[in-house]
């Protein structure tokens, strides 16, 4: 029988602030999806990463916080397992958070690489949080974060204030929009990653985003 290689290793990454209330049982229910993927049977037997140097998974009591640093072999269904895990964090978060996703493809490693040839690496964004306004600020500040560190290679820190407060009014539409559609019964417009985490878009090939290393 052909023994299944997974073509993928999944690398999650990022913290999640946690609230007061929440117990490990309440977070290892959260977490369910990601450590039976691994066919673990609890968090405490899925926790450890594919790679010994990366921390896995942790509850760091003193800081309050998730850490996830944790590398899974896997194929393109982890994708759906996502959403089960963005559902499940947002009911133990205390704020919001984003969470790094990427997707190393391990049979491109493995080959003989040329210039014609493209990995399959992927990296997405996934957003979690108790509420649709604690996930749109981790958005807005991110892309407030990126979009100055572009520009100020061109203009002074202080000229920017203008397009700052451009995103600001967009994200301020998006929040009107969510608001008013959930009073509508309505899914909203434009959300592009609601209560449930929402995904930022993947980019294939080109150059190999770098592991995380501690």
């Amino acid at each position: 029988m052909t023994r299944y290689t997974p073509p993928f290793e999944i690398h999650v990454h990022g913290e999640v602030p946690l609230r007061d209330d929440v117990d490990e049982a309440q977070i290892s229910e959260a977490l369910k999806p990601l450590w039976a993927y691994a066919g673990a049977r609890s968090m405490s037997e899925g926790a450890s990463s594919f790679y010994e140097e990366e921390p896995g998974i942790q509850i760091k009591h003193q800081e309050g916080v998730l850490q996830l640093c944790w590398t899974v072999p896997g194929d393109e269904n982890f994708r759906h397992v996502l959403d089960d895990v963005c559902m499940g964090l947002n009911e133990v978060a205390a704020g919001g958070a984003a969470l790094e996703i990427t997707f190393y493809d391990t049979e491109f490693e493995q080959s003989e690489e040329t210039e014609e040839d493209e990995s399959r690496d992927d990296f997405l964004m996934v957003f979690v949080g108790p509420t649709p306004a604690a996930i749109m600020q981790v958005q807005r500040d991110l892309l407030i974060e990126d979009v100055v560190h572009l520009m100020e290679r061109h203009f002074d820190g202080s000229e920017l204030n203008g397009v700052v407060d451009e995103i600001d009014k967009l994200f301020a539409q998006r929040f009107d929009d969510l608001v008013n559609s959930l009073e509508l019964g309505k899914p909203p417009r434009g959300s592009g990653g609601g209560s449930n985490g929402g995904s930022g878009g993947g980019s294939h090939g080109g150059g190999r985003r770098p592991r995380h290393l501690h």
